[in-house]
């Protein structure tokens, strides 16, 4: 993690990142990060899937992926994990 990072506990950080989903063009109901773990310089965020009977991937799949993807991006260089 780089000293160039804010130092931040997994509650705080949940929190601003269901705020930054709420707010996201792909947000619908029942997408939310529920964990979060570094790994390196990488802030790595984790929630439901909506997959389907078979568990394969949907359309909201792929929209979660891409919003825990935007929230690493955006997150991750401003932040570590406490």
């Amino acid at each position: 993690m780089s000293a160039e990072t804010e130092s931040i506990s997994h509650e705080a950080l949940l929190e601003m990142a269901n705020q930054l989903i709420r707010e996201h063009d792909e947000y619908f109901s029942g997408m939310e990060a529920n964990e979060v773990i570094q790994q390196g310089d990488v802030l790595v965020f984790r929630g439901p899937w909506f997959l389907d009977d078979q568990g394969l991937p949907t359309a909201k799949t792929t929209a979660v992926f891409n919003v825990f993807k935007h929230l690493a991006v955006v997150l991750s260089p401003r932040y570590h994990l406490a």
